[in-house]
């Protein structure tokens, strides 16, 4: 017994309130809010969350143990209820009916499934397992995506106040002290922060967003807690010295760590470890600390809007392109920093505080609980509603199925171009556009660096005698339901040798996803023309993706070599290229329809390009096939014709729009066979 109360005497010396920490919060948030508007490059802000929330809720749960010798989970979770329920409620439904309004339908369903799994705190096992990139740039993200951390946290809440019950019991029963505590935390840290590094290289995802990956940061915190009262006998100048120099750290190694570092691996421990000694030397309550910083008016104000700032900073940001249908600038990104912190402000005062302060709610522990399950239920319901239940915002199509032959003609394309604004289009076609992607043909992906004949790659008739080869990368691709159709229709075997983004004449590519040189793409091009020599096809069809790095030396040394095959040569000329996602631009509920539909200059994009490669293959007697009649007519290239969306992304066509253009290529196709 006298062992219980010396304890907890330790722990009332230590202080109740923080100003420190709360300067830590709002350094926390700005950190994150700087990073995600792309105001400032620095990241670790939501490490230094981590570490914060571990210690400030282990510091709860050891006092209460200290006092009581228990833990009530009633009171317990009542508070984290009323501190975390309203505010990410509100959040929540406030953002599923901006998406609605606002995003595309396609992207909708999809953010309503990350709204369901962020209202029952699991959004990080879905992004894991969806393989997310956290850092991607090219609009995928979720407006739901920041609730990871938060699920983690919240996961933490529900299992921490039992295991740590359990393991202060099972220590004083075998120690007689916090012994087993102290290594219990020290085996979740050593296991947790391997796990994270080991992971981010074998699976980066997972490494960056599971619970067991991340939880040696909560639980760093919660060792902080434990040790705080010996901590808080600290000397006040090596305190002092110990608090500068975690702020420093956080902010150095904060800066430190870019887009291009892997994540979470090793380098989140810097602004983790940097807040722990913040922490840590605050302990002891040194009179010329970072304290001296860390607590003013503007941090303290900061900090109490921390939690509403986080909540609302990644929706807006996310959705802001969508609602203001230009070009996103940085002085955008500034607008989405300052409105997010004056809706947290108005969140803070109107919703947290009163539910927070409700004597109410507050008197009795397990009301606060069913207040804090009333409202997650009600989110919860929202959210499937949405995903299930709401019908989608689409700004074109009929209930009734629409005539849907695809070209038929270049008259059709004609026709579509004088309808571009008003197209007759389906919402069945236009729901199913995003997944039409052609299913015929074989693709290797950027990592192939030798091509390997599969069983997939041979399509058409495969028991002809006759044998055609098309060779490029996706944009050779989707024409695979075209070839196919053609193959049967001319009894022809037709050969795919593709390789994504890896153009079929001999071009050095750079590629900014993987940061470097394509190495494998000249390796690959080298293995499929030795495998195409070795096929001896009757004709070989190419065509590829304009690339800025085109030569004439380079594309002359490929076509030279397939001349050597003795087969017949067909050029195709790229495809337009709206470089904007067509069935996102029809979906969508925007200003008009006109933007979907680009003038032709815009979307023929890399016109030397386009005219030097066509002149290469002239010069080697191949066939060319103008492929821009079937897309443009008038100065217009249409995003529907015949009633089918003509593109299934930003620039390659739809498996349907492909298939309904063979004949458009059957009479080339049936002279080049007939010289066979």
């Amino acid at each position: 017994m006298s062992r219980h109360r010396t304890t907890a005497v330790q722990s009332e010396r230590l202080r109740t309130y923080r100003p420190d920490i709360q300067g830590l919060r709002a350094i926390a948030i700005m950190m994150v809010v700087a990073m995600h508007c792309g105001i400032l490059d620095i990241h670790g802000g939501v490490d230094v969350s981590f570490v914060l929330s571990g210690f400030l809720i282990g510091g709860q749960l050891f006092a209460e143990i200290d006092k009581t010798g228990r833990v009530s989970l009633s009171k317990f979770w009542a508070r984290r209820f009323r501190r975390l329920a309203p505010g990410m409620a509100i959040t929540l439904i406030a953002t599923a009916v901006l998406s609605w309004i606002y995003v595309s339908p396609f992207r909708f369903r999809d953010y309503m499934s990350d709204g369901l799994a962020a209202s029952v705190s699991l959004i990080n096992w879905r992004l894991a397992e969806n393989g997310t990139d956290y850092f991607a740039n090219d609009g995928s993200q979720s407006p739901y995506q920041h609730f990871w951390s938060l699920g983690i946290e919240e996961q933490f809440y529900v299992v921490a106040p039992l295991v740590l019950v359990a393991m202060v019991w099972l220590s004083r029963l075998i120690f007689r002290n916090r012994a087993l505590v102290v290594v219990f935390l020290m085996a979740v840290i050593a296991g947790s922060f391997y796990l994270g590094y080991s992971q981010t290289e074998t699976n980066q995802p997972m490494a960056y967003f599971s619970t067991p990956s991340r939880i040696w940061e909560i639980a760093f915190g919660v060792l902080l807690a434990l040790a705080a009262p010996l901590l808080s006998r600290m000397n006040p100048g090596f305190a002092a010295v110990l608090s500068w120099l975690g702020l420093a750290t956080i902010l150095v190694t904060g800066m430190m760590i870019t887009a291009e570092t892997p994540l979470p691996g090793y380098a989140v421990a810097g602004p983790l470890l940097g807040a722990a000694a913040v922490i840590a030397g605050g302990c002891a309550n040194p009179t010329f600390g970072a304290e001296k910083i860390l607590d003013n008016p503007v941090f303290n104000f900061i900090g109490n809007v921390s939690y509403g700032w986080f909540l609302w900073h990644w929706p807006l940001l996310i959705l802001w392109p969508s609602i203001i249908e230009r070009e996103f600038t940085y002085q955008d990104r500034l607008r989405v920093a300052v409105l997010s912190l004056l809706v947290a402000v108005a969140t803070h005062y109107l919703i947290e505080k009163k539910f927070r302060e409700s004597v109410r709610i507050a008197i009795s522990p397990w009301r606060g609980v069913a207040t804090g399950g009333a409202l997650m239920a009600s989110t919860v319901a929202a959210m499937a509603l949405a995903l299930h239940i709401v019908p989608l915002n689409l700004s074109v199509g009929t209930s009734t199925a629409a005539a849907a032959s695809g070209f038929d003609g270049t008259e059709s394309v004609k026709t579509a171009v004088a309808e571009r604004t008003n197209p007759k289009l389906s919402q069945k076609s236009l729901l199913s556009a995003p997944d039409d992607r052609g299913d015929h043909g074989c693709i290797d992906d950027l990592l192939i660096k030798s091509y390997d004949q599969r069983d997939d790659c041979v399509i058409g008739d495969k028991t002809a005698d006759r044998t055609m080869v098309v060779l490029g990368d996706s944009h050779a691709f989707q024409w695979g339901n075209t070839f196919h159709k053609l193959g049967k229709e001319l009894n022809v075997k037709v050969v795919t040798v593709i390789k994504s983004g890896c153009p079929a004449l001999e071009y050095t590519v750079t590629r900014e996803d993987l940061g470097r040189e394509y190495t494998e793409c000249g390796l690959w091009r080298t293995s499929a023309l030795a495998a195409i020599e070795k096929i001896e096809p009757d004709v070989v069809v190419v065509t590829n993706r304009a690339q800025e790095t085109a030569t004439r030396e380079g594309a002359r040394t490929t076509f030279d070599t397939l001349k050597d095959t003795g087969a017949e040569l067909v050029y195709l000329t790229d495809t337009p290229y709206p470089d904007f996602n067509v069935p996102d631009c029809l979906a969508k509920n925007s200003k008009g329809l006109s933007a979907c539909s680009p003038r032709s200059e815009r979307v023929i994009d890399r016109t030397e390009t386009r005219a030097m490669e066509r002149g290469v293959a002239e010069e080697h007697g191949a066939t060319v096939i103008d492929t821009i009649p079937a897309f443009c007519a008038d100065g217009y290239c249409p995003a529907v014709i015949g009633g089918k969306v003509v593109y299934w992304d930003y620039s390659h066509m739809s498996g349907t729009y492909a298939e309904s253009l063979t004949p458009f290529l059957r009479p080339t196709f049936e002279e080049v066979l007939d010289k066979k």
